[in-house]
């Protein structure tokens, strides 16, 4: 044995007996026993029985400051399966979780973390620039991953080929498998790659969509629907029990929508999917609403609002009390824009309290709630109940009726700064939505400080971002003389953007900041055309004049931009 392992051993061993987990004369057999047999100093204590595999787990953890890997709860990469042989994965007891491109990390699963030439190996597999992530994994449980994961196929082209080899797999029932039996059944397999996939492609949605002779899977990723994959019917029965029951819905019930969710881990990325199954003449239809547990916060900065609109946040922001109402339709970036303003305000000396449907993203210091409707606990009786919790913010997380909307404005009109969402074309709209919910118009004025509205259009992808003349009929929509026509930009289309020319999104926005000569249109519930008049003379600008400064400014195309932004104002 090494001197160096000799002195590793020995300190594992140390800072187990520390802990109390094991005694000093159990820590000298067993490292007596390492000279003899050279395994490492964890496995012989476990064999010996003087220590739970699990708690050797959870020290090396903790020690390492590394995640502990849990195969009931992490999905498996196959692209980055593929990275090594089974031959590989034993000799080195890693096993591939998966590649995160954009952090340049190989995340793997190891029985000894500790082990700095495994480690040193690993990087053979993967670029120079990449860094390996170990996750601690026991090793009776490193065995059975590497059992299942090299013993059956993972990708879904594979998949695919031996489902039409066995024609009975397909039919097997999904409902009361073993998890040896899921791991291994190929719908199960199939299911998890396609989730996996689209995770990886950084889909909002999936789409499983069943047609007459086949089913279509489409991804949503920046917005636009495409198609992935299309697969034989015959296997459709099977993928969408298997869904209903990760989503812990009714197997049986073929002919009522439902509604579900659950939770998994896709190579060290906590996602949850909100799941919708709706019955159509071809079978039932069935949606899967990403949302990555691990996304962080933007910062407010970072959300692409020009200068003239950052002005504005920063005077809506220091306003101590009213409502500021964040409009757009569904997937327009609403949440992303509240939780970052939220968090801009988020400091030790205020409480911030959230009545949220669902839940999406975890805040820290924040004090987050999810109604349940179902129970009587709505958004209007979450909000009477936020207020007997001393808060000084509160975000409501759509006001969808008239007890919710009288709440939120009582609210704002008691001391307190109240954030919201709701459906709306544009910022004028939130102040005639408000009093159709019978919101009274002198209560309304004395209230609201901003309405934003906003839509998020493709980013042209910068690695392959190319200059171009407009054309005549862009010349129109810009109001630009066609004779010098403005230089414009589009992607050339790259392995980067996957050859669309486009990569991300990109906010467009405006802001309605209520002044005074606005306060008191609304009090006198004057016609919108006047307010409209009144707001541009000091200096409005609607998203289309937004979007058309993105579009010159590069970042965005002026066909992206009219598929999401109304230009009826600016014609």
């Amino acid at each position: 044995m090494a001197p160096e392992d000799s002195k590793k051993s020995q300190r594992i061993g140390d800072r187990l007996v520390e802990q109390g987990l094991i005694s000093i004369d159990q820590l000298n057999v067993a490292l007596h026993e390492k000279q003899k047999s050279g395994k490492m100093i964890g496995q012989i204590l476990v064999e010996l029985g003087f220590v739970q595999e699990s708690s050797v787990a959870a020290f090396l953890s903790e020690s390492t400051g590394y995640q502990q890997f849990d195969p009931k709860k992490t999905m498996l990469d196959p692209d980055a399966l593929a990275l090594m042989t089974k031959k590989d994965v034993l000799k080195y007891q890693a096993i591939p979780i998966t590649v995160v491109q954009d952090k340049n990390e190989f995340r793997v699963a190891m029985v000894d973390p500790y082990d700095v030439l495994a480690l040193d190996k690993l990087k053979q597999f993967v670029p120079r620039s990449f860094e390996i992530i170990p996750f601690v994994c026991q090793a009776s449980v490193f065995s059975d991953v590497v059992h299942r994961a090299y013993g059956v196929t993972t990708s879904i082209d594979g998949i695919l080929k031996e489902l039409a080899g066995d024609k009975n797999a397909a039919k097997k029932n999904m409902d009361g498998l073993s998890e040896e039996e899921a791991y291994s059944h190929p719908i199960v397999r199939l299911v998890n790659a396609i989730v996996f996939e689209a995770v990886k492609m950084g889909a909002s949605d999936i789409h499983f969509e069943p047609e007459e002779n086949s089913v279509r899977v489409r991804n949503r990723i920046d917005g636009d629907l495409a198609v992935s994959h299309v697969i034989h019917r015959e296997y459709w029965s099977g993928i969408c029990q298997r869904l209903k029951i990760m989503a812990e819905m009714n197997i049986a019930d073929k002919l009522s929508p439902q509604d579900g969710r659950f939770n998994m881990n896709m190579g060290g990325r906590e996602a949850d999917f909100r799941v919708s199954c709706l019955p159509t003449v071809h079978g039932e239809n069935i949606v899967l609403r990403i949302l990555d547990q691990n996304a962080s916060i933007v910062p407010i900065e970072r959300l692409n609002f020009s200068e003239h609109n950052m002005k504005l946040i920063g005077k809506v922001l220091a306003r101590p009390e009213g409502i500021v109402i964040v409009t757009g339709p569904t997937g327009s970036g609403k949440t992303t824009t509240l939780y970052s303003m939220l968090n801009a305000i988020n400091t030790p000396d205020v409480n911030i309290q959230t009545m949220e449907d669902p839940v999406e993203y975890s805040l820290q210091g924040i004090r987050q709630s999810h109604v349940r409707d179902g129970s009587g606990f709505s958004f209007g009786e979450g909000v009477k109940a936020l207020l007997r919790q001393d808060p000084d913010i509160i975000f409501v997380g759509e006001i969808r009726d008239e007890v919710t909307a009288e709440q939120a404005l009582k609210a704002a009109m008691t001391g307190h700064q109240v954030f919201s969402s709701l459906h709306t074309n544009d910022s004028f709209g939130a102040i005639p939505r408000l009093i159709d919910l019978k919101m009274q118009p002198t209560m309304l004025s004395g209230s609201i400080i901003a309405s934003f509205a906003q839509r998020l259009v493709r980013r042209i992808c910068p690695k392959c971002k190319a200059p171009y003349q407009a054309s005549p009929e862009e010349c129109r929509l810009l109001a630009a003389d066609p004779a010098s026509p403005p230089t414009l930009y589009k992607g050339a289309g790259c392995a980067e953007c996957g050859g669309s020319g486009y990569k991300g999104r990109l906010g467009i926005h405006e802001i309605l900041y209520v002044d005074e000569q606005l306060e008191e249109l609304i009090a006198a519930n004057r016609p919108i055309t006047e307010m409209k008049a009144a707001a541009y003379k000091n200096g409005f600008k609607n998203m289309a004049e937004d979007g058309v400064a993105k579009v010159y400014a590069g970042l965005t195309t002026l066909d992206s931009l009219t598929k999401s932004v109304n230009f009826a104002d600016r014609m």
